[in-house]
């Protein structure tokens, strides 16, 4: 390579290059963005129709059938399901990942159009939306400090949400919990049926007083004139008296027909801060914009508004830049102490300062090189791509330590400094090539890997191919030309006279002596050392039936969030009283920090179905981790115990690692049950319930079909109604708009623009015998009591009907507690092959169970292909088939290796394991390449194969055990998984370690005797 002879004749040339490097490496980390994860493709799409009026039952028949029907027609579909709700239907697409979504979502609406004229008359345009998981909110506060809500409403309606709003980076920000002011109209039916007018012509007259509308222009003398009509009301008294011409030809104020008051909105939503009623502020990003970039103004801008109100005090209930710092603070700290550690391997082995000074200027050199290529590759700092920096730092060394080693090897055998850094660096460049190379090829099979793993890991695999190569350039030109520069022309003592240093050196003398009497014993016992082998590759192997599979490892992120539903028609204020006992719940746990609570918000994560009374949410926070003895999921599962004993409501716990779009929803066991008849789908998912309560581990088992509420069904006595021209469409807007009113127009008081509501009086829903009572205006001019043109009916269903694929189905959630996803699974598959399904009646499992199953046959064809790419790289660099044979026999045991570091950090088989195993199989071979390509270099130069075997290995092992301790202990810090989201890193951490240790005890002693068998064979 002239590589290395280029670099040590041009020091200046260099200098000048690594200079350029650092700078634009110190730019890009400046530059990069940080995020808890990859920024994911999600390739969903949801199509949301409302049908108000309706039931479950019509909104399936009339809307949802329909529109998936349409839907599946478009290309590249993989899935369609759908929830058909009480006035509204959701319909979810799910493609085949690489799809483009803009052009999809334009597919979906061109096939809905065409069925738009089919669906009922009154049904809403269907809405397609795009799924963003990085649009989800990354902040939301709680606003409290008064007593007064509507004051608090106020200050964050027109001074907070104005300012957080102008900050870039934000998108939208939504405010709940607080009274909204409206003017209120309530109407005195009986007065309106006496007088002759209805609810409607008030609401037009209304709409068209309040109004300013220009006229145009006249000219007076030279000058043009502006003419404006002005009607808009500028005083509530001027609502109250505005003049109603009645059919009589009487005239009266409004006053007359109604009670006209500004007034507070029912309250729908609310917002908790440890108890304390508050105001909440949830705001969401834009998709492109940085998590921890934007949360950083937000914050700043909050100081800011606290310094000027000191009243109020805003607490975040949720931030996730705070955890997404702190964690990739955690990774970068793990990389830094493995790089430490790898120092200090470094000098035990050469005990020379100058030695480790050269590696320690090429680790961060390679480190800023590498973040200027992530830079321009679009990648950003989170827990994967650090991630791959943890990982990389002990392998960034290696190729600097087979480098300087063989340069000081050859000055120790009389060489000047510059002749050492040239010829020590060009007999290993092809070795050091080729081990860097079969490492990055491992990671082009990730192209091949589908879904979400992909989407996952590509940033980690780049990172680490990154970072390689540019180990590998600065190993070739930097570290020679250091060691020209800093090494004297004399001969150096590799040893200072430290009494540690000395106590090493010695050791591992014993221990070189040692191997090379096991590797000549070894020699002349191939059969029983082979034999030996294979037994400890089947019991190594066997231990995989002991641990467990999983699809990705939850992560401590210190939250957590309760989620409680009681039964349908349920109310704000009981809703409430079942709070207050979960919140006294929580507080008794010493662990939980803050309390958030909100009581009446939307169950949809798309918020598409606005708000329910019977639902809330209650976020808890946890202390530090450094300040807490337990982990999230056994606090978890202690609250869940205690919750169980609350009774009238259902409850279920989730972290933000179970809604971050690892699985398909936020449990880890999700069994779909499919089939048509709902009341047989009913008695079939509640055998399933009892059936995975009774396997071990499972926790908070459910259903996802719920009874509708209580329903009051209208019917139109038909012969009746015509008589007075009455149909059912006008009816039913009646009682509508009596009972939750018609927002008329908008009132502007203050500088701020409030609605102005018609609505019947409250006695009119406070009872039935009053409800009966109301008057429907008919065309022919009189009024009609409701019970006297229609038949009441009581009727009670289901509060969604759920379809997969245009099939009904009800799912069985469950989540898991100190057991492995798959082994829960297992369990469950058994039992349920004892129950018989009624014909027509099947079941599948979803959500995590099914990516697991997804990404493992992905990553098992990816380690397929990453081997045979290492062994075609081995081989064109060997020129060779047999040498790339004998090295690839390591890579299996490396893979034992990994699953008995598993076994023994019980830890179960994870995504992030495979990886793992796949960074084993690219750099389990350098030891190796380094041992094999000596052999062949001493025997070039006429030395015997067992003698140039033995030789090889007793040269070869000083940096084979640097390489394979530095690496191993770079990741030790990794693996102890302490610290926020190190869970994730964690498995691939083990995998590695246990992997390189194993291979590397038996590759010094295999790789000699394979070799010493098969070089016979030409190949």
């Amino acid at each position: 390579m002239k590589i290395s002879s280029w670099a040590v004749k041009r020091p200046i040339s260099v200098f000048m290059v690594m200079a350029v490097i650092i700078l634009l490496g110190g730019v890009s980390l400046f530059k990069l963005s940080m995020d808890l994860l990859p920024k994911m493709n999600v390739p969903i799409a949801v199509v949301s129709t409302q049908y108000l009026g309706s039931g479950p039952f019509e909104i399936e028949n009339m809307v949802t059938k329909p529109i998936e029907e349409a839907v599946s027609t478009v290309h590249n579909v993989k899935r369609v399901s759908s929830s058909s709700s009480e006035g509204i239907s959701i319909v979810t697409v799910e493609f085949n990942q690489g799809t483009d979504m803009d052009f999809a979502t334009l597919q979906m609406r061109e096939k809905i159009d065409l069925i738009t004229g089919f669906l009922p008359e009154d049904t809403s345009d269907p809405m397609v939306l795009k799924i963003d998981p990085n649009a989800m909110p990354i902040m939301v506060l709680g606003i409290s400090g008064y007593d007064d809500l509507s004051k608090m409403q106020e200050i964050a309606e027109y001074q907070i949400k104005p300012r957080l709003e102008r900050l870039q980076g934000v998108a939208s920000i939504a405010i709940s919990g607080g009274y909204e002011k409206v003017v209120q109209i309530k109407l005195d039916i009986d007065r309106l049926s006496a007088n002759k007018i209805t609810m409607e012509q008030l609401t037009a007259l209304l709409r068209s007083e309040n109004i300013n509308l220009p006229g145009g222009e006249i000219k007076e003398d030279d000058d043009k004139i502006l003419i404006r009509t002005t009607g808009e009301f500028e005083s509530l008294d001027e609502i109250k008296s505005l003049p109603i011409m009645l059919p009589t030809g009487k005239k009266v104020t409004l006053s007359d027909l109604a009670t006209v008051e500004l007034n507070y909105k029912e309250i729908e939503e609310i917002a908790k801060v440890d108890g304390k009623s508050s105001i909440r502020i949830t705001i969401q990003k834009q998709p492109v914009s940085n998590t921890v970039q934007v949360s950083n103004l937000i914050n700043k801008e909050i100081q800011l508004i606290q310094d000027e109100l000191p009243d109020i005090d805003i607490e975040a209930a949720i931030d996730q830049s705070k955890f997404i710092k702190s964690a990739i603070m955690n990774v970068g700290t793990t990389a830094l102490y493995g790089g430490i550690l790898a120092s200090i391997i470094l000098y035990l082995f050469m005990g020379n300062v100058k030695t480790t000074l050269v590696i320690a200027i090429a680790i961060p050199i390679s480190i800023i090189a590498t973040f200027t290529l992530m830079y321009f590759s679009g990648i950003t700092l989170n827990l994967l791509s650090l991630g791959g920096f943890a990982l990389g730092v002990g392998m960034l060394v290696d190729n600097g330590i087979v480098v300087l080693e063989n340069i000081y090897r050859y000055k120790e055998d009389g060489y000047s400094a510059f002749d050492a850094a040239i010829r020590g660096a060009e007999e290993v460049a092809m070795s050091v090539s080729a081990s860097t190379f079969t490492t990055v090829a491992v990671f082009l099979p990730i192209a091949f890997v589908e879904g979400i793993t992909a989407e996952i890991f590509k940033e980690l695999a780049l990172t680490i191919s990154f970072s390689l190569l540019a180990s590998l350039i600065v190993s070739l030109t930097l570290v020679p030309m250091l060691c020209s520069k800093l090494f004297k022309n004399q001969a150096e003592k590799p040893l200072s006279k430290n009494r540690w240093l000395l106590l090493f050196n010695k050791f591992f003398n014993m221990c070189s002596e040692k191997y090379s009497e096991i590797l000549q014993w070894s020699l002349s016992h191939i059969r029983l050392i082979v034999f030996i082998t294979l037994i400890i590759f089947a019991t190594s192997l066997s231990l995989a039936f002991f641990i467990g599979i999983e699809f990705f490892p939850s992560f401590d992120d210190g939250s957590f969030t309760v989620d409680i539903r009681l039964p349908y028609g349920a109310t704000l204020e009981q809703t409430e009283k079942i709070v207050d006992k979960v919140e006294i719940v929580l507080r008794e746990n010493k662990d939980i920090e803050r309390i958030f609570t909100n009581i009446g918000g939307g169950d949809g994560n798309l918020n598409l179905y606005g708000t329910k009374s019977n639902t809330a949410t209650v976020n808890a926070r946890l202390m530090s981790y450094k300040k807490r003895s337990t982990s999230t999921e056994e606090i978890i599962d202690d609250v869940r115990n205690r919750l169980s004993k609350i009774p009238g409501a259902t409850m279920s716990i989730s972290t933000i690692s179970s809604t971050m779009g690892f699985g398909a929803g936020s449990s880890d066991v999700e069994l779909e049950i499919r089939g048509e008849d709902l009341e047989i789908l009913k008695i079939i998912s509640q055998d399933a319930i009892n059936i995975v309560e009774s396997v071990k581990g499972t926790r908070e088992v459910k259903s996802n079909f719920i009874d509708g509420r209580p329903q009051m069904e209208v019917k139109l006595k038909r012969d009746i109604a015509s008589t007075y021209g009455l149909t059912t469409a006008h009816v039913a807007s009646s009682i509508r708009n009596i009972l939750t009113g018609i927002t008329a127009t908008r009132f502007r008081i203050e500088g701020r623009d409030i609605n102005v509501v018609l609505t019947g009086e409250d006695y009119l829903k406070n009872s039935l015998s009053s409800f009966k009572l109301i008057n429907i205006p008919t065309p022919v001019g009189i009024n009609m009591p409701l019970e006297q043109i229609t038949e009441i009916q009581y009727s009670q269903g289901p509060s969604t009907i759920r379809r997969t694929d245009q099939v009904r189905g009800i799912t069985v959630s469950a989540n898991t507690f100190n057991r492995d996803l798959n082994g829960v699974i297992v369990d469950i598959k058994e039992k349920l092959e004892e129950y018989r399904f009624p014909n027509g009646y099947t079941y599948e499992f979803r959500g995590q169970k099914e990516q697991l199953d997804e990404a493992y046959k992905s990553l098992t064809l990816a380690v397929i292909l990453a081997i045979f790419l290492v062994y075609m790289i081995l081989a064109s660099q060997f020129q060779s088939f047999l040498y790339p044979f004998i090295i690839m026999l390591s890579v299996p045991l490396a893979f034992t290796g990994g699953i008995i570091g598993l076994f023994f950090a019980r830890l179960p088989i994870s995504v992030p394991a495979v990886i793992g195993a796949i960074v084993l199989a690219g750099i389990v071979v350098n030891n190796g390449i380094v041992l094999i390509d000596y052999i062949n270099i001493l025997r070039s130069r006429g030395i015997e194969k067992i003698d140039a075997i033995i030789l090889s290995g007793t040269t070869r092992l000083r940096p084979i055990m640097m390489t394979t301790l530095t690496t191993v202990l770079g990741l030790i810090p990794l693996a102890l998984a302490a610290g926020d989201g190190a869970e994730v890193q964690a498995p691939l951490a083990v995998v590695v370690i246990g992997g390189l240790t194993l291979s590397t005890l038996l590759t010094l002693i295999v790789i000699p005797i394979i070799y010493s068998v098969l070089d016979d064979t030409k190949i």
